[in-house]
């Protein structure tokens, strides 16, 4: 047997070499392995914004509208976003939000191990992508740098980009960012906006089952939705509340009040319904000087010269009285039918239901069913049923109406809001929108702040604004310039002109006017010519001081349309936009100051630097004395003249009524010491309001509602008082030629 002896030492030396081989080997491979992961991440990492940019990032967030009052009237966002500070976050808030997202926020560095472990396995067992157990840090640097989309990819940028963010950041600036940029459903992004939209009400006040049911939306806003999925939403914030007491932050007695409560949605109004057509002008003119981007980003602040209170008066004053209107003109019925364009009754939703409805108020309305004595109808949320009683007004030659002869399902009809309950059911009456509109101005005397804006009855409808856009003669209210350059070249209201047929000769033949009641009153003073409104007067007067004169100082109170130089220009044959003549008509109360009208007062910026600053644009038009005359002429027009209607008011007013040929425009434009209103009614195309319907009947009365709300409470002030010596001291004789150029007829 041959054996074989080895040194101790040789397998000694042996074991170690194999030893080292293992060691250097692992050495290899652990670097292999840490160079291939320092390769990925530098791949991962090479198009990773730089999170230094956090520190100077602003959210786009809303453009805001503010009244006279501080109230918000209007906002423009493309992202509709509150930004909040942490301390305007409550703690229920917070600690609803961090046990349904991410328990361990305060205490990880931007990620979780092992919930991303957990997740991962879960992902590779089911075939699925990597997701879920994001962190808040992670799912800000999603929502903030990366793409929405689901990959491996994504995943690690996400978890790289959040260990940077903790780096940089506190827990509660973190938790800031995330509160302030996540979407939160139906166009409301961070959690303040949420509750204002949802609740109406700021974060702070949000009470325990409020606040889990916010927490709750961030996983799928859509799906949870409160509004569109209410059952989705209950379970949703139950699962909160069931995680904040697991977590401690909630007793089980408050676990159970809250789980026990129902969900009661107090959803935020769209603020730019209140006067849309004043926001819009606002709109257009903020985009041409600061852009879009700037506009509906860029979190300006805008101060307006609207009156929150006055804006209600006026709407609700040009709707009553454009129903009224269409009551004294009787049932039309041609009602839009949706069925017969091919819509279901339970799939029709109407743009007038995008707004939660107001009581007094109007809206169009969905016929669902007829019966003989009754129709039942619906309008958003509510449902309605319209009796005898609600359309009796409608004037049937039936003893007993038969709804079947008015309606039929699928009808949209136009209805006034009586009474809402909290059951869903309302009581309405039937009113009609024949398509007559109105507009309605009315303007601070003193500053030239546009208090109140109506462009038309429905926005909704039209976007065209009435008030601003639409050139409509004027009628009779054009006057007023024919007897201020009277009075202002040394007239007296107590001058007589006679009031007497008259011929003109014109280039197209002999003009032969007349007065709107077809009669004379033979000789009578310039102040009852200018009260009663009578037309042979005013044509008189025109000829004898030169219609271009009477345009001239037209265009001197600040009306800037093109005015043809004939005659009938003195009886309203120009186009003037009712902002136009309003803004006109306060020279008279305001001593002969012409105040250019204004919409804005003052514009910041997002950090409340001013951008610009409105000063009331001033200019002398008329002297005082001529002024005050005309301002007591006006009065006449009021306590004794054709608006003698609003002589009941117990405050100082003035004003003028206008008609047009065949009643295709109604006006009156008139004043208080303080206030100025216009109110024009008429059909956007050329379109006669029927028999009768003149300025006194059609457009006063909503200037008497209107002016009603405007000045109650308040000191109405008192008028300058005229001279004492008004014109000549002795009254004068006006005579003029039966001779004049030009042509038409107005009253």
């Amino acid at each position: 047997m041959k054996i074989i002896y080895r040194h101790p030492e040789t397998v000694d030396i042996g074991g170690r070499k194999v030893v080292g081989i293992v060691v250097f080997g692992l050495l290899v491979l652990l670097s292999i392995l840490v160079g291939a992961a320092s390769g990925l991440l530098l791949v991962y990492s090479t198009d990773l914004p730089q999170v230094e940019e956090l520190e100077r990032y602003r959210p786009s967030s809303i453009t805001e509208l503010y009244d006279g009052q501080g109230r918000v009237i209007g906002t423009f966002a493309l992202q509709r976003r509150v930004v909040a500070s942490y301390d305007d976050y409550p703690e229920v808030l917070r600690n609803a939000l961090i046990s349904i997202e991410d328990k361990d926020f305060y205490r990880h560095s931007g990620i979780n191990v092992w919930r991303i472990a957990g997740a991962a396995y879960r992902d590779i067992e089911s075939g699925g992508k990597v997701q879920g157990a994001s962190t808040l840090t992670m799912q800000l640097a999603r929502n903030l740098f990366l793409s929405p989309d689901r990959s491996f990819y994504r995943k690690v940028q996400e978890a790289l980009l959040a260990i940077q963010i903790e780096r940089r950041f506190t827990k509660p600036q973190i938790f800031t960012l995330y509160a302030n940029q996540i979407f939160l459903g139906h166009g409301a992004y961070g959690f303040e906006a949420a509750s204002e939209y949802y609740f109406s009400k700021p974060a702070k006040q949000l009470n325990l089952d409020e606040a889990a049911l916010l927490a709750g939306l961030p996983k799928a806003p859509q799906y949870y939705s409160p509004i569109a999925h209410p059952d989705h939403a209950l379970k949703r914030r139950n699962l909160v509340l069931n995680s904040m007491l697991e977590d401690g932050k909630i007793t089980a007695a408050q676990a159970t009040w809250a789980k026990g409560q129902p969900i009661v949605l107090n959803l935020q109004k769209d603020q730019n319904a209140l006067a849309p057509h004043y926001v819009e002008e606002i709109r257009r003119y903020l985009e041409a000087k600061y852009g879009s981007d700037q506009v509906l980003q860029g979190g300006l602040r805008v101060y307006t010269s609207l009156d929150m209170d006055l804006q209600k008066a006026a709407n609700r004053a040009l709707l009553d009285g454009l129903a009224a209107y269409e009551r004294r003109h009787g049932w039309q019925g041609k009602l839009l039918n949706v069925v017969a364009q091919g819509q279901k009754l339970d799939k029709y939703v109407d743009p007038d239901w995008d707004e939660e409805p107001e009581v007094n108020g109007y809206m169009h309305a969905l016929v669902m069913q007829v019966a003989p004595g009754a129709a039942e109808i619906r309008f958003g949320r509510y449902t309605a049923t319209l009796a005898p009683a609600d359309v009796a007004w409608t004037q049937s030659r039936k003893s007993k109406v038969k709804f079947s002869d008015f309606f039929r399902a699928g009808d949209i009809v136009y209805v006034k809001v009586l009474s809402l309950g909290t059951d869903g059911r309302a009581r309405v009456s039937l009113e009609q929108d024949s398509g007559a509109e109105g507009a309605l101005v009315a303007i601070d005397n003193a500053t030239g702040e546009i208090k109140a804006m109506v462009g038309g009855r429905d926005f909704n409808l039209s976007k065209f604004n009435r008030a601003t856009q639409a050139l409509r003669q004027v009628g009779s209210s054009f006057k007023p310039y024919v007897y201020t350059a009277v009075i202002d070249q040394g007239g007296s209201p107590d001058d007589t002109i006679l009031d007497a047929p008259v011929i003109f000769q014109t280039a197209s033949g002999p003009y032969s006017p007349h007065n709107y009641d077809a009669k004379f009153e033979g000789t009578i003073t310039l102040r009852r010519a200018l009260a009663q409104s009578r037309n042979i007067p005013a044509l008189k007067l025109a000829d004898r001081i030169g219609i271009k004169t009477v345009i001239e100082y037209a265009h001197r109170f600040g009306v800037t349309a093109n005015i043809p130089a004939y005659l009938p220009v003195a009886l309203g044959s120009a186009e003037i936009t009712p902002l136009e003549q309003t803004s006109a008509f306060s020279v008279f109360p305001n001593d002969g100051v012409r105040v250019a009208p204004r919409y804005i007062t003052k514009v910041t910026d997002y950090e409340g630097r001013l951008l610009e600053e409105d000063f009331s644009d001033i200019k002398d038009v008329v002297s005082s004395r001529t002024a005050r005359v005309m301002t007591s002429m006006l009065r006449e027009v009021v306590l004794h003249g054709t608006a003698i209607a609003a002589a009941k008011m117990p405050y100082p007013l003035a004003g003028k009524t206008g008609t047009t040929n065949d009643f295709t425009d109604a006006w009156f434009v008139g004043f208080s010491p303080t206030i100025t209103c216009g109110v024009w009614i008429g059909y956007d195309e050329k379109k006669s309001l029927g028999d009768k319907e003149t300025g006194a009947r059609a457009a006063l009365p909503i200037w008497m509602q209107f002016m009603t709300a405007a000045l109650a409470g308040k000191y109405p002030g008192e008028f300058q008082t005229a001279p004492a010596a008004e014109g000549t001291a002795v009254a004068r004789k006006i005579d003029t030629p039966d001779t004049a150029p030009g042509d038409g007829e107005l009253h």
